[in-house]
Order: structure tokens, then sequence, then C-alpha cells
């Protein structure tokens, strides 16, 4: 039936598709987007098999960890989009906006005991992985979780990666083969199954649809919702157009000078996209679609051998390929450890000899230590840090290079390392629009020495794990004006 690669689809269950079921039910909980995604691919083959209606159901809970105005601003400008994609289409859209915390129990055990079958995303982090396995248990028909997450499917890896070079060359051996996988950029293009009618008048009037009026409405819907409303919404709006905006300005104005500009805090030379990756609102698929586009690229520019540099494989400009890096390299390598390693947030899942050293030296002597106010309020003695916890603060991102400082400032200022982590990720998870990722652990984890190996020579409270400052970052690239902006804020 699939034209999904089996190693993207797992099942959740041995239970029989129920044939005499209302509706094919996709449950969008991580690839928020109506293109360029394998699970909504996979619900369109079985409602197409089935010839049954499609229903989407994307839901916004309110007691998700680290709940805020921010967030939920974000993830319901993406909602507006797919309602308003979907409207006059053959599928049910059912956005539903949970107005307190618990409203919205009962609303999937609802649907899918109406469903033949039950398609789901596949997220290896945060809370998702343990809401899909309670799901699992209340599933009385046949169910699907499916990995749209990168280009490489989470399961073609049987380990844990420890470095980036390693993963870089694992998947210079195994990605060849997957280039020619990828979901379809509209699922419902020439799509045939019958179009699906209202729910249930028991199930619409206990949980109702969010309106297109609800999920446009700004700020004013977040007022009575119990959430975080002291980390406010941003100017940076979410949803799959703002990302399609983001990526052109990115392929026309900024790739060019990529390689050499990325790591200047006061230019901005990243593509800026990984929020919008984080809440699905864009395919890392199309991403490489259009930049190797823009290249001129094909699969014939690859390299013969799988060397496991970061320069030289994939055959395209040393901009492209500083950027395919990052974006395939580093972010699916973050996907690679917590698919595999459940303790992939906790402190003991450092590497041995970071383990080692950073106990070490926990009773070192901190010449500044800080409390989790003073670091949320940017309360510290050093500009550039308090400028980078601003923009944290206030825009929801801190520029890439400077991310890594950020953490090992934390570090030094902190009496444990584990207290240092548990601050970091507080603050990155509370504010960032990128938290709660993948990606976001591996920062934050980079910082005390995962992916990285020893460096010399020993030092205070760092020991062997590498060691960043204020004062040779700024004098490697131009921060007063970043320091200024951010101070002024």
């Amino acid at each position: 039936m699939s034209s999904v690669p089996a190693t993207r689809v797992r099942s959740a269950n041995s239970l029989p598709v129920r044939h005499d079921g209302d509706f094919v039910l996709y449950w969008m909980i991580a690839s928020r987007r109506v293109t360029w995604n394998f699970a909504l691919d996979r619900a369109v083959e079985w409602a197409e098999k089935l010839q049954k209606p499609l229903v989407i159901l994307e839901a916004l809970r309110c007691g998700y960890p680290w709940a805020s105005d921010r967030i939920h601003r974000f993830v319901l400008d993406g909602m507006a989009e797919n309602a308003c994609y979907l409207d006059g289409t053959d599928v049910l859209y059912y956005p539903y906006l949970e107005p307190k915390p618990n409203a919205g129990k009962g609303l999937l055990g609802a649907l899918v005991s109406r469903a033949c079958v039950v398609v789901t995303d596949d997220f290896p982090c945060s809370f998702l992985p343990r809401m899909v396995a309670s799901a699992v248990q209340q599933v009385p028909v046949h169910m699907e979780i499916v990995d749209s997450n990168g280009l490489l499917p989470m399961r073609q890896a049987e380990k844990a990666y420890p470095t980036a070079y390693a993963f870089r060359r694992f998947l210079q051996k195994e990605l060849p083969r997957h280039l020619m996988e990828f979901p379809k950029a509209n699922a419902l293009c020439n799509a045939k199954f019958p179009k699906g009618k209202s729910l249930p008048s028991e199930i619409a009037k206990r949980w109702p649809k969010a309106s297109a009026g609800l999920l446009n409405s700004g700020e004013r819907v977040l007022k009575g919702i119990p959430l975080n409303h002291e980390v406010s919404p941003v100017e940076t709006r979410g949803g799959s157009a703002a990302a399609q905006t983001l990526l052109q300005t990115f392929l026309q104005r900024k790739l060019a000078t990529y390689a050499h500009a990325r790591n200047e805090p006061a230019q901005q030379a990243t593509s800026e996209l990984s929020p919008y990756l984080h809440f699905g609102h864009i395919s890392v698929h199309q991403i490489f679609s259009e930049l190797t586009a823009h290249e001129g690229w094909s699969a014939s520019h690859l390299a013969v051998r799988a060397t496991g540099n970061r320069s030289g494989w994939w055959g395209t400009s040393p901009d492209a390929e500083a950027f395919l890096d990052q974006l395939i390299t580093w972010r699916e390598l973050g996907f690679n450890c917590c698919h595999m390693r459940k303790d992939y947030d906790q402190f003991e899942s450092l590497p041995a000899w970071a383990l080692k050293t950073l106990r070490l030296h926990t009773r070192d002597e901190r010449t500044y230590v800080y409390t989790l106010e003073q670091f949320e309020y940017a309360k510290t003695h050093d500009p550039l840090w308090n400028a980078a916890q601003t923009q944290l603060f206030k825009e929801g991102r801190i520029h890439n290079y400077l991310r890594m400082l950020w953490g090992k400032k934390i570090m030094q200022w902190t009496r444990t390392p584990e207290k240092a982590l548990e601050i970091m990720v507080e603050l990155n998870n509370k504010y960032a629009l990128d938290g709660r990722d993948p990606n976001s652990y591996s920062g934050i984890f980079w910082c005390l020495g995962r992916y990285d190996r020893p460096w010399g020579p020993e030092r205070p409270i760092f020991g062997t794990v590498r060691y960043m400052s204020s004062e040779n970052t700024a004098r490697k690239f131009t921060v007063r004006d970043y320091i200024q902006k951010y101070t002024s804020l």
C-alpha cells in the first residue's frame, strides 16, 4: 500500500484495522503541517485504501511543561494556517484549544472509538513519547507512529553516536539510499477518499472545535487560558507561511555568506528556522529540496568515500555544505540521542570522561555564583552574557554561537554542574521557541561535554571540558553592537 518507507512506520499495537469504522484519524502532534509530511501521507493512503473520510485532530493542551503565552501563540499561528489550508478540502480538520487543564481529556478516546485506524507522529523528545504511550493504551484499533523528523529515519541507526564525526561518517555511508525517499509536497493533491462530514454532536458539544476567528484572535484568546502569561508572545510569528518566507530569504540573501558570517553576533546570517522545525511547521525535506535546487545539486555530486569530514562530501558550495552540516548532521545527531537513550536529559548521560572531570572539580571555588532568578533577569557582571540572556528573554532565541557561551558561563557561575544543567534546561525550555527539542538538549549537554573530547589545559571548575570566555569571544567577533542593542532592552 505504502509509498512511505517501512523504516518510518512502526505499529504501536497489534490490533487490526476496523473496516466498519467511520474514518481514518491522523492525530497531529509534532509534524504540524499539511505538506511534506510522511505521517499525513500515511493517513491519506489509509483513507484511500479503506475509502473512508480523513479526520485530522490537532489539539493544543494547556497543561504541558513550560506552557506559556509565547509557545501557545506560536502554535496557534500554525493551527490557523492549517485550518485555512484545509478549508474546502475533503479533510475534516478538527483544531481543539483546551480552555483549562484536563478539559480535553476524553476527546482522543471518543475519536479513536469511531476510527478505522489511527496515525500519529513519532517525536522522541519532551512529553510527547509519554503522551503517545499513554494513548496507545486506550486505542481499540490499529495505530501507527510515523517518523517525519529528518532525512535519515531514526530507526536506521542502531546506537547512539558519541560524536558528530562518528555520526557524520555513518550518515555519509547510510544517507545516500534515503535521498530519494521524500514525503509528498502535497499529499492531498489528487487524493481520492470520501469527504469528511461533521463529527457527532456529542463530541462537538463537549469539545468544541476552535473557530478560525478564535485561532486568529491574537493574544486575546490567551488571557482566559491558565498559562504562564509572564512569558509573552514575541514578534516572530509561527506557521508554515512564515517559515517559507524565512527559507526564501535565507536562500536568496544569506546562504552566500553563511560559512563565515553565521557566528557573528552582530549579523543575522542564520536561517532562523529552528522554531519552525521544532513545531513541525516546516520539513527538513523541503528545506533540503529547495536548497539543493538553488545549488543546482544532484546526488551524483556526493563524494564516493565516507570520511566523516565536515566539508567536501556533499559536493555543494562551501556555504551550503556548512549549512547542511548543521541542518542534517548536528540536528539529526540530537534525534539519534533522544531516540536511543531515554536518559538523554539526565546529567548521568554525559560521557564518562566528562562526568569524571566535572565531579573532580565540583568543589572548586567560584568567583561568581548566581541564582536562577539572577540568571533569568540577566543580573550578572558580564555584559555579553546579559545581552544573550536578554535576547532569549525578549525574542525567544539566542544567537547560535552565543548560546554555547551562555551555557558555559552558567556552568562556571553555579555551585555544581548538576545545578547548572537544571538552570540551562529551565531557562531554555521556558523562553526559547525551539526549546524542548532534541537539538536544544544537544546544545545544552554539549556545554557539559557531550559530543566533545577532553581539552587541555585542565582548568578550575571545567576540568578538561572545553572552556569558553566572553573575552575570547569579543576578540574573535564584533559584539559591541550586539551588547548595546540588548542592553537597551
